[in-house]
């Protein structure tokens, strides 16, 4: 099997990479109970994958591999999400029953996030109809690169149960689980430095 060749984004991909993040979370149980409408979901996770993992365009660590079949979106340390962004949002597009829960949801995240400096993993995902080639592994081995070589902590929030052993495989380990009221459970996993 070839070893597939993972490239850095430039601001002229980003419109590729959040179209295969948003086909890869299409049945993501976290982002579709968010936006279980498939309208919703359409129209409103590119804001969520903008707001969530966009800063990874400008510290280049965003990555994607084989024309954008998966991308990865790494946030390094003292980097975080837009948190205006990401309120309005959910303000603006959640169904008013789910908003508290989801505000919940990213509280308990928070939480969990090292104290420490730390590079974080909002979003990696691979195109539905490519998945099974390595892409994932590739990707997740590619953000590890850095975190290995300055010593630093990774950590993720795993929206979806069925990818926590590829996590395990890249050496993550589970921290816990959080889950508010109907929410589906995210799995946070932290791991140390190699």
């Amino acid at each position: 099997m070839t070893i597939p060749k993972v490239e850095t984004a430039t601001a002229s991909d980003e419109p590729s990479i959040v179209d295969v993040v948003v086909l890869a979370f299409s049945a993501d149980p976290a982002a579709r109970w968010t936006w279980p409408d498939p309208h919703q979901y359409i129209s409103h996770f590119p804001d969520f994958v903008r707001a969530f993992g966009g800063k990874a365009f400008a510290s280049a660590s965003a990555y994607y591999v084989d024309n954008c079949a998966g991308a990865a979106l790494w946030l390094p340390p003292d980097i975080h999400p837009d948190e205006e962004m990401l309120t309005d949002l959910i303000k603006r597009t959640a169904s008013k029953h789910r908003q508290s829960e989801a505000f919940a949801v990213f509280e308990q995240m928070g939480r969990y996030h090292p104290n420490e400096p730390h590079w974080y993993l909002p979003l990696i995902g691979v195109d539905p109809s490519q998945q099974g080639k390595g892409y994932g592994s590739a990707l997740m081995k590619h953000g590890l690169i850095p975190c290995d070589r300055d010593s630093k902590l990774a950590y993720l929030e795993s929206t979806n149960p069925r990818n926590i052993p590829l996590y395990e495989r890249h050496g993550f380990e589970l921290l816990g689980t959080i889950q508010v009221g109907t929410s589906p459970p995210i799995f946070p996993m932290l791991r140390e430095p190699r």
